[in-house]
């Protein structure tokens, strides 16, 4: 973990890294930043499954343990309009982990879900605050299991939890992400699109995974945790600050009970409808 080289490289194509980006395909452990202590997990169809407009429907119990990330999301089969997030990112389902993680006064752990979409020219310039939802339920996501929806157009995309509605986004996503206002002079790498709906117009592919922490803002450092949080999103040593303070959040897994399944992302099925 402090000297070796981590490589996600694959020796298929169900298994090759797909962005190299931010050391997305390798990473070096090094005595003063560990390697990422805890393996996450993912399943995605991009060899086997992927689809343009449509309906989706995952029914499934998130998971209980400081810091787990779940996600139910579609990414582009192809990156027909360039990189991340220019070819966009469907988010079915995000949430956290953490039963009590507070911000702002808001519970944004295990009872709270996210929506989003993802689009925009840059990596740094990305429209998802215009197109992103969330709901709370006081009762908690981790306490049963809940339907996430979708249903994707040519014209829009609706978002859904329980059958009851929490947003519909309609195009055209440069006007929407009110990016001519935010970086004039930059190109619109979706004006020859054909459709407004672009760069949601191309096939995607079903990803399910659960990972661990991150230090892209998704867990903010200034959220109130009863433990507290265990690293900072800045730190240069992030990896080694998380494994450190294990003893404050591990014990939140509950790994020793049955087979650890408060701390699992539980999936009973998934449906897909052509329209």
């Amino acid at each position: 973990m402090i000297s070796e080289m981590l490589s996600v490289h694959g020796g298929n194509p169900a298994e090759v890294c797909t962005n190299a980006q931010f050391w997305g395909c390798e990473r070096q452990g090094t005595p003063s930043n560990i390697l990422n202590p805890v393996r996450s997990a993912r399943i995605r169809t991009s060899t086997s499954f992927n689809f343009k407009y449509g309906k989706a429907e995952v029914r499934a119990k998130l998971p209980v343990g400081d810091w787990l990330w779940p996600a139910i999301w579609f990414m582009p089969r192809y990156n027909k309009y360039g990189t991340w997030p220019t070819s966009g990112e469907i988010d079915l389902m995000e949430s956290r982990g953490n039963k009590n993680l507070m911000h702002n006064g808001v519970n944004i752990g295990t009872e709270q879900v996210g929506q989003t979409l993802h689009f925009g020219p840059y990596w740094y310039l990305n429209g998802y605050d215009y197109a992103s939802y969330v709901v709370n339920n006081g009762a908690g996501y981790d306490n049963d299991f809940h339907l996430y929806q979708l249903e994707w157009t040519p014209e829009y995309i609706k978002f859904s939890i329980d059958n009851k509605e929490t947003t519909t986004i309609r195009g055209p996503f440069w006007e929407l992400g009110k990016f001519d206002e935010r970086a004039p002079n930059t190109d619109n790498p979706w004006r020859t699109a054909k459709s407004p709906l672009a760069p949601f117009d191309q096939e995607f592919f079903l990803i399910m995974n659960l990972a661990v922490g991150g230090t892209n803002g998704y867990f903010p450092d200034d959220a109130q945790n009863p433990t507290g949080k265990p690293w900072n999103n800045k730190s240069p040593i992030a990896f080694t600050e998380f494994w450190n303070n294990r003893g404050a959040w591990l014990p939140t897994w509950d790994l020793d009970t049955d087979y650890s399944k408060r701390a699992s992302l539980k999936v009973d099925y998934v449906k897909i409808w052509a329209l």
